[in-house]
């Protein structure tokens, strides 16, 4: 196929050619930065906990007022949980993932460091681990002598100066503080307090990521005993297919032993995720809507101009037609022409989509746009673009050549 016909129809139909042209640069930027984006969030919520997800369920408490039996009380609901049918580990912590309420601390490596060296959160409570189902890569879980109690411990901080606790923290925050080292043995300090690093769990993530996702995975565990004055979330493990009766089973046994107790949560940790991650969903659904709509805008647009264009050569398509051209002849001019176009105009719409990422960058701090993301909407806007013209292609090549012999 020759391009010269085509470049000279083109060049007299400049607006035309050109507004199309940018209706398809604009089109490909938009697309390969939205495709982008939705990767991101994607994988974001795919993001691992590091617990055993599908087995844990929640249920969160509140007293009316302080109870001067608080310790009894916990040591009662623990028991009593643990009774109920089906139910492998029970702890009450003071933080679950995917709960968007997070306790940190700026850890030191040097009791005389100024600045920290970074801030991780902090997770409590006996049988933690256990419960949570973090998987030790390293070390070991805590003793029941290691055990402490924290409101004996935020009472008098001496108890924890007369001796070294231990401390379990995930893999990725051991690299990030000693990097191609083993962290087993290290020391982390707390303003004068040092604590001494016994395991290392490959994950656990933090409540709350508002440090971002590269800090997602700074945790670290404490042999400190919560009761219900300190901690209100009650962790069951329990196989998948039981979660829903355990929750209610233990919903009924909490009030029981307490009927003034308020069960303000009962969730399973699946549906706590699920709801954590629900604006990276609705965000991947809009730029998804968008994209779809553009696409259909595009390639309804391509339909107009073609169509457009094929009842304005009617008498040169039936001449050419006359002069030889076969149906397909025609069929393929149009689908060239339209390729041409979009060429041009996906080329541009790469330098377009690299300049809105840089921007992205350095205002909202996303990462580069990856190059493979550029040929993907090059392909895309192609095939939607051969696609939208072939019903105007078809008309063309369906152009009897009497109609040169007509007059106009």
């Amino acid at each position: 196929m020759e391009f010269g016909p085509i470049l000279s129809t083109l060049r007299r139909h400049k607006i035309t050619a050109f507004l199309l042209v940018a209706e398809i640069a604009l089109t490909c930027a938009i697309i390969c930065n939205a495709v982008f984006l939705i990767s991101q969030r994607m994988e974001r919520m795919k993001m691992p906990s590091g617990v055993a997800e599908h087995q844990l369920v929640m249920l969160q408490v509140a007293n009316i007022g302080k109870q001067p039996d608080a310790k009894a009380r916990t040591e009662a609901d623990l028991a009593a949980l643990r009774r109920i049918p089906g139910v492998k580990q029970v702890a009450l912590v003071s933080q679950v993932p995917f709960t968007n309420s997070s306790s940190n601390s700026s850890i030191r490596l040097d009791p005389k460091q100024k600045l920290p060296t970074l801030n991780a959160t902090q997770y409590f409570g006996q049988d933690l681990i256990k419960t949570f189902g973090a998987q030790l890569v390293a070390g070991r879980d805590f003793r029941p002598d290691e055990y402490m109690d924290y409101d004996a411990v935020m009472r008098n901080v001496d108890l924890v100066r007369n001796r070294t606790p231990s401390v379990i923290i995930t893999s990725e925050l051991a690299e990030r503080l000693w990097p191609g080292e083993s962290a087993l043995g290290k020391r982390l300090y707390f303003a004068d307090i040092g604590v001494r690093v016994i395991g290392v769990v490959k994950s656990l993530i933090r409540p709350s990521l508002f440090l971002g996702d590269d800090a997602a995975q700074w945790s670290m565990v404490f042999p400190l005993r919560m009761n219900t004055d300190n901690a209100s979330r009650y962790v069951l493990r329990t196989d998948p297919r039981d979660r829903q009766r355990v929750l209610a089973a233990a919903a009924t046994t909490l009030r029981k032993l307490d009927p003034h107790r308020i069960i303000l949560k009962k969730r399973t940790l699946d549906e706590i995720r699920s709801d954590f991650f629900r604006n990276d969903r609705a965000m991947a659904g809009t730029l998804l809507g968008v994209i779809i709509a553009l696409l259909t805008v595009t390639a309804l647009g391509i339909v107009g101009l073609a169509s457009f264009w094929v009842a304005q050569r009617r008498r040169t398509i039936g001449v050419r037609r006359a002069l030889g051209a076969t149906r397909s002849n025609i069929l393929r001019y149009f689908q060239t022409e339209n390729f041409v176009l979009a060429t041009i105009g996906i080329a541009i719409g790469m330098m377009l989509a690299w300049g809105i990422n840089l921007f992205l960058m350095q205002h909202y701090e996303l990462p580069r746009l990856p190059w493979f993301y550029l040929p993907v909407g090059a392909v895309a806007l192609w095939l939607i673009g051969q696609l939208a013209v072939l019903g105007p292609a078809l008309r063309a090549s369906n152009v009897p050549p009497v109609v040169a012999t007509r007059s106009v």
